[in-house]
């Protein structure tokens, strides 16, 4: 481990000496120091499972440590919930919103700290401290209305006021710019510079290197549950801290390139849009209202077809209306030629069109179920006879993509929840592969995860194309479009306004067909990806079901039910 800086023991705020954590006999934690000053604002980085979530969730009383210890002002601590680190000046922001989703913004704000008239919560003060606190994050919503009928991105602010609002020492932020557009990160990094001037800690955990070379002021790197680095970000190399990362050597990084590891180039699976055949699927004139309007695209076995623009373009309620996830006003589905009359995300799978979210929490991983069982959820039908599941078949279907996707776990009885974030999107995609489907509906799929798994999802895209599955890509990354797509529709304001292919995707290119399209009347202002600050996330579809929200190398076979 590099060391450098080290300050007099006083001058830690925060301080995890020697921690050790182990779960089934894996060790996820061996003997990490890490150390945060008052006012500093701390990068906490490395691959999906090199312990990062591990270490905040002992910092934060939610896990107890094997052996080591924390200490919080020089003072021990032995947190037993994360209530009472929260009440010693430890707060945290999870990447998935870790607030209560049916309860109005103004209560979650004040959750725990509510004002009270004669005994009772006073609700108008209530809602009168949250107007005034996310006025001063420009957030300007309802405060009655239910958190969860808000934008990820709206939801992140309020997560991230009502961490400021409790008296912290330390914040603890997890990915919080994952659901945010731009503005809003601006925001976001005002509010972390004015905690830095209060004296307030900052633990930043990202994997986007742009941010921590603006805001951080040092950086601690995590491989395989030990710190291999501890230094100022100032002078760091960003490819020096890749290899950090990576465990690889600085050549290698530098030959290949921050995210090239294992990945193909695009368009090596029929890029050039002639297409003679028929298309996978063929959606035409999507609408819904408010949100789509007339929206119609092709997918070509073996073609990766990108879905891009801003937020609030309405990229996510396309993919929902073609699985039926999101009902419509028109427009029609057809796989393989023959329509979806009926369309619902059951008749979706049966068809061969899945679909991986982009809210893994919520609309992906059972987090109380193991790894086996969530993989094999969407296949119990299959792999039932007369009412009895197959345990023998359904390990070997489960070995086969944990070896394939090279998920890192335990083992198939591990909790999912207990995996990295990388590694529960590699669940959700053997979830449906195991289908074996024909399209699959890719939302967000690098949203939270390292570079290295960020790699391997990109080559796993590349080499689904190449066996014939027709794949649809929604990124906010403008680059992952470029050097995944074959095709390209851009969407503006819920409606699609330019259709590229091959060296037409380049950045410039679709910003000039964004700035080109005028905006839509009936769709202005509207929230369309339920990611802007004043608008409402999609309803779910009465047909919406955990399992359903999300499929492809070749599994033992399964029998397939015929689309009905």
């Amino acid at each position: 481990m590099v060391q450098q800086g080290r300050a007099p023991r006083s001058d830690w705020i925060l301080e995890v000496a020697e921690v050790d954590k182990s779960f089934a006999g894996v060790h996820a934690l061996r003997g990490v120091d890490f150390r945060l000053r008052p006012g500093e604002v701390h990068a906490l980085i490395g691959e999906n499972g090199a312990g990062k979530s591990t270490l905040i969730k002992v910092m934060t009383g939610v896990y107890r440590p094997d052996a080591g210890r924390v200490r919080l002002a020089g003072e021990d601590r032995a947190f037993r919930n994360p209530l009472e680190a929260q009440t010693a000046g430890i707060s945290t922001i999870y990447q998935e919103v870790n607030l209560v989703p049916l309860m109005s913004v103004a209560r979650n704000l004040c959750l725990g700290r509510e004002p009270r008239r004669f005994g009772l919560v006073d609700v108008r003060a209530v809602n009168r401290i949250a107007r005034e606190t996310l006025k001063r994050y420009g957030v300007d919503v309802d405060v009655t209305r239910p958190l969860g009928s808000l934008g990820l991105g709206a939801q992140q602010m309020v997560a991230l006021a009502r961490a400021v609002r409790t008296d912290a020492r330390v914040v603890v932020m997890d990915e919080p710019t994952s659901s945010l557009e731009p503005r809003e990160v601006e925001t976001l990094f005002s509010v972390i510079r004015g905690l830095r001037s209060q004296g307030i800690a900052v633990v930043y955990v990202s994997h986007r290197l742009d941010e921590l070379y603006e805001i951080c002021d040092r950086v601690t790197v995590l491989r395989d549950g030990a710190v291999v680095h501890t230094g100022d970000m100032a002078g760091l190399e960003r490819l020096k801290l890749i290899s950090l990362m990576l465990g690889r050597e600085m050549s290698t990084v530098r030959a290949k390139g921050a995210t090239a590891f294992g990945t193909g180039q695009h368009g090596e699976h029929g890029g050039d849009g002639g297409h003679e055949a028929a298309p996978v699927l063929r959606a035409t004139g999507l609408t819904v209202r408010h949100k789509v309007h007339d929206v119609g695209l092709d997918i070509h076995h073996g073609e990766v077809v990108g879905l891009g623009g801003l937020l609030g373009a309405g990229r996510s309620e396309t993919a929902k209306a073609i699985t039926g996830a999101l009902a419509t006003d028109g427009g029609t589905v057809e796989v393989d030629g023959v329509p979806l009359a009926r369309r619902s995300p059951a008749a979706a799978i049966r068809a061969g069109v899945v679909m991986l979210a982009e809210d893994r929490k919520t609309e992906g991983i059972l987090p109380n179920l193991s790894v086996r069982e969530n993989i094999s959820l969407a296949l119990l039908p299959r792999l039932a006879r007369a009412g009895v599941v197959s345990g023998a078949r359904q390990d070997e279907i489960v070995r086969f993509f944990m070896e394939r996707l090279r998920i890192k776990a335990a083992g198939p009885d591990q909790k999912v929840s207990d995996l990295s974030g990388g590694n529960q999107q590699k669940v959700l995609l053997a979830r449906w592969l195991c289908l074996d489907p024909k399209v699959l509906l890719l939302d967000e799929p690098t949203r939270g995860i390292d570079v290295g798994a960020k790699a391997e999802v990109q080559a796993l895209i590349d080499e689904l194309a190449e066996q014939g599955l027709g794949v649809l890509l929604i990124s906010s990354d403008l680059e992952e479009l470029i050097e995944g797509s074959d095709r390209l529709v851009v969407l503006k304001d819920g409606r699609a306004v330019g259709h590229l292919r091959g060296e037409e995707i380049t950045e410039q290119t679709v910003l000039d067909t964004l700035a080109a399209a005028p905006p839509s009347e009936d769709l202005r202002g509207e929230d369309l990806d339920g990611e802007d600050l004043r608008g409402e996330a999609p309803a779910p579809h009465p047909d919406d079901h955990p399992a359903q929200a999300q499929g492809r190398p070749t599994a033992p076979a399964v029998t397939k039910e015929e689309p009905r």
